[in-house]
């Protein structure tokens, strides 16, 4: 079995192996150090010595040791447990209840913890992750990542947060917890915040693997396929939106023949059943913006007073900053640049929108189309300025760079 293969299989078992130690043991902190330390010795051993016959089983027990080496300081007691443990054969499918998965995912994302914990926690204790491979996605210092976990961890003990199911009303309110980290994940994976790459795969594979857990945990829940449907069909384009310099290639003007058709298929059978089925919800609708986008044969036949209709919708139902700016995009395939300009003034009013360098971004495109080609390369400089992403970065000055070259001057 090649390392990759390991690497995939102990990403699988991870979530299932913490709870039965958890469950066997207590403790979530500890026991969640020791599956870490047994994930490490599978990712070592099994492309050396071969497959063991139960790799569940196998991790279980490796982990359940490490668990009593911390529990048990006295050399006599710590070998009278491994002889005792030795003893003991693992049960023969040790994969957890469902519920026990559940719980899992919203103990990760426990309302006491912030949004880059709940993130770093998660991508641990149920993606199987190290610390070193999660740093390495987000291109942050292993020591913060393994900060950001300690304090985790040490923040579900001190607000007392046990292993187990969440009262029925607080349910929802931690459901959707669970659904933003995922989406969370997912985006920075799809589009980098900062870097050399425009996007990370090793994220958004993880955050649809996770999600597609979770869609089976709660097939009746509309937003989970809601989710999901959006990380299909945005990703199915992943291959066209990137040139072969790495550069970015916008939506218009990507190959679309390079579109993964049968993740669209699966997206859009999953949000028709969706919307069909459940109370709509931001993801869904989201969803459902994306399934038109990737419905188009070309760009030009896109559907956009259908997609306006959907963030007319989105925006009562989910306001925010991203859903304003594309939402006034729409306005402009639909009613023209001077009314998305007039729009995008009223919104950058917004504190959180005034300075992203989004905001200078759709006005530089909105200036192009209304004919102010000088303007638009001032914004496309100043949106350029904005991003820690290099290939936005490079976009963005290249569009600059166009419109000089075609006569404007820029300012």
């Amino acid at each position: 079995m090649t390392p990759t293969d390991v690497g995939r299989l102990v990403r699988e078992l991870a979530p299932q192996v913490l709870v039965a130690v958890v469950r066997r043991h207590g403790g979530f902190d500890a026991c969640e150090d020791a599956v870490q330390e047994a994930l490490l010795a599978a990712a070592v051993q099994w492309p050396r010595d071969g497959l063991p016959d139960n790799p569940k089983g196998w991790l279980i027990t490796t982990a359940s040791r490490r668990r009593i080496e911390m529990w048990r300081a006295d050399s006599a007691r710590l070998r009278r447990e491994e002889s005792l443990l030795a003893l003991t054969p693992p049960p023969s499918d040790p994969a957890p209840a469902v519920d026990d998965s559940l719980t899992l995912l919203l103990l990760c994302c426990h309302p006491a913890l912030t949004p880059p914990s709940q993130v770093a926690l998660t991508l641990r204790a149920v993606g199987g992750l190290t610390t070193a491979e999660i740093a390495r996605a987000f291109l942050v210092p292993e020591a913060t990542v393994a900060q950001r976990i300690s304090r985790a961890k040490g923040r579900i003990k001190a607000a007392g947060a046990e292993f187990r199911m969440p009262p029925p009303a607080e349910q929802p309110e931690r459901i959707a917890a669970v659904l933003h980290v995922l989406y969370l994940i997912f985006n920075e994976g799809y589009t980098a915040s900062s870097g050399s790459e425009l996007g990370r795969v090793e994220l958004t594979a993880e955050a649809i693997r996770l999600t597609r857990q979770l869609r089976a945990l709660l097939p009746a829940h509309g937003e989970v396929a809601g989710l999901l449907a959006l990380m299909l069909l945005t990703d199915a384009r992943r291959a066209a939106r990137t040139a072969p310099d790495g550069g970015l290639v916008p939506l218009a003007e990507q190959d679309r023949g390079a579109w993964d058709t049968g993740a669209i298929a699966e997206g859009t059978a999953l949000i028709s059943d969706a919307l069909a089925t459940a109370p709509i919800g931001p993801y869904q609708l989201q969803a459902a913006i994306a399934a038109v986008h990737d419905e188009a044969a070309r760009a030009e036949d896109t559907d956009w007073p259908q997609i306006l209709a959907l963030y007319n919708h989105l925006q009562v139902l989910a306001p925010g900053p991203m859903v304003t700016l594309n939402r006034i995009v729409a306005v402009s395939e639909v009613h023209g640049p001077r009314a998305a300009l007039e729009q995008l003034t009223a919104a950058a009013a917004d504190p959180v929108l005034a300075g992203h360098h989004r905001l200078h971004a759709v006005r530089a495109h909105l200036l192009e189309a209304a004919g102010d080609r000088d303007a638009a390369a001032v914004e496309f400089r100043q949106a350029a300025r904005g991003t820690l992403s290099a290939p936005e970065q490079r976009y963005l000055e290249a569009q600059a760079a166009r419109l000089n070259r075609g006569g404007g001057s820029c300012r």
